[in-house]
C-alpha cells in the first residue's frame, strides 16, 4: 500500500506548476513512477508510486468531461494546470485527476492506479478524498502533492477504460499509460 514518510536527506522534491502546464499527453506518462503524497488529518504521511494514468484532452476529446463545455462539475478543468479535479461516481468513489495545460485547455490526467492499489475508485478511497479537494493546488497543498522521482520509466500505452459512450476514435485512443517493471 503506501509507505510512511521518514525524514531523509534524500527527500524527493514536489513537482512545480510548470510540470503540469504542458500537454496532457506529455504529463500523463511523465507522472508514472512519481510519488503521490497524502498527509492525513491525523498528521501521518503516506507515499504511493503512480503506476497507471489516463489522459483526457480538452473539449475535442469526446471522452473528456469538458467535451460539452464548462459546467459546475468540470469548471476547475478550465483553469491552469496543477490543480486537483475530483468527482464522485457510483455514489461511493471520488476519482482523482490532475488538471494540465494552460488556462482554457480543459485537460486532466486520471490517476488510475498506484503501487499496491488497482483502480481509481480504490485510490480515492485509500487517499480519503472528498469534495474538499476540488480545485486544491498540488503546488502548495499541505494534504496532497506529487514528488519527483529520479530516473526514467518504461511504460506501455493502452486504450482508455469505461468510455464506450464517447464512440470511435476516442475508445481506441492509446491514452492510458501503465508503468512497466
Amino acid at each position: 500500500m503506501g509507505y510512511e514518510s521518514r525524514p531523509s536527506k534524500l527527500q524527493n522534491f514536489r513537482l512545480t506548476r510548470e510540470f503540469f502546464i504542458r500537454d496532457v499527453l506529455e504529463v500523463a506518462p511523465s507522472l508514472l513512477g512519481k510519488s503521490l503524497v497524502r498527509r492525513y488529518d491525523d498528521g501521518s504521511i503516506s507515499r504511493f508510486i503512480i503506476t497507471e494514468t489516463e489522459a483526457y484532452r480538452g473539449d475535442d476529446d469526446r471522452a473528456c468531461h469538458a467535451s460539452r463545455g464548462k459546467t459546475t462539475r468540470n469548471e476547475v478543468m478550465f483553469r491552469e494546470g496543477g490543480l486537483v479535479y475530483v468527482y464522485f461516481i457510483y455514489g461511493m468513489y471520488w476519482m482523482l485527476n490532475f488538471v494540465t495545460g494552460y488556462e482554457g485547455d480543459a485537460s486532466a490526467v486520471l490517476i488510475r492506479s498506484v503501487e499496491g492499489i488497482a483502480g481509481p475508485g480504490r485510490v480515492g478511497k485509500t487517499l480519503q478524498l472528498d469534495r474538499s479537494f476540488y480545485g486544491e493546488s498540488l503546488v502548495d497543498s499541505r494534504r496532497l502533492w506529487v514528488e519527483d522521482s529520479p530516473g526514467t520509466t518504461a511504460y506501455t500505452t493502452h486504450p482508455r477504460v469505461g468510455i464506450h459512450y464517447a464512440g470511435e476514435p476516442w475508445i481506441s485512443m492509446p491514452w492510458r499509460f501503465v508503468l512497466q517493471g
